[in-house]
C-alpha cells in the first residue's frame, strides 16, 4: 500500500478546492435528459405549492437532499438533511425496515436547483416508497421570495 505525506494531500487538496463548481445551467446534455426522465417518473410540486406546505405544518417530513455543508449553509426551517449520495442509505431510520416499514410516509425532498431532489426521489420509489415529492424549484427563488430559510451554522 502506498500512502502520501499530509503535505501532498493537503495541496491536492486544495488545488481541487480551486476547480470551478458546475452551475446547473451548463450541466451536459445527457444529465439534463437523465434529470428531465427522472422528473416524469415522480411526484413532483412547484415552489409556491410547497410554501403552503410548510406553513401548513400538517406535511410529512422535509429532507434537503443537499451536502451537509450546503444544509448548514441554510436550510428551510424544519428540514432534515439526508445528503442524496446516501439516501438509499439512511432513509430507513424515518421508514423503518422489514414488517415495520411504512412504505407510505411522506417525504417532500428539496435541493439547490430541483435536480439531485429529482433523481433522490426516483430512487426512493425505486425502493418502493409510494408517498415521494421531489420540490421543483431553485433554492435561490425561494430566498429571493422573502421564504424563510435557517442561519447559516457557524463552526466551532
Amino acid at each position: 500500500m502506498r500512502y502520501h505525506s499530509p503535505a501532498i494531500m493537503a495541496i491536492v487538496l486544495s488545488v481541487c478546492s480551486l476547480a470551478p463548481a458546475v452551475k446547473a445551467d451548463s450541466l451536459p446534455q445527457v444529465l439534463t435528459e437523465m434529470v428531465a426522465r427522472a422528473k416524469a417518473q415522480i411526484k413532483t410540486i412547484d415552489m409556491d405549492t410547497f410554501k403552503k406546505i410548510v406553513d401548513s405544518k400538517m406535511h410529512g417530513q422535509i429532507i434537503d437532499v443537499r451536502e451537509a455543508s450546503e444544509y448548514d449553509s441554510g436550510h428551510i426551517p424544519g428540514a432534515m438533511n439526508i445528503p442524496r449520495g446516501v439516501i438509499e442509505f439512511r432513509i430507513w431510520a424515518l421508514t423503518g425496515y422489514g414488517e415495520k416499514m411504512d412504505k407510505s410516509i411522506q417525504l417532500y425532498l428539496y435541493c439547490g436547483t430541483g435536480s439531485r431532489c429529482a433523481l433522490a426521489a426516483r430512487s426512493l420509489k425505486e425502493l418502493g416508497l409510494t408517498n415521494v415529492t421531489a420540490v421543483d424549484m431553485k433554492l435561490s427563488n425561494w430566498q429571493d421570495a422573502g421564504y424563510p430559510l435557517t442561519e447559516p451554522e457557524i463552526p466551532f
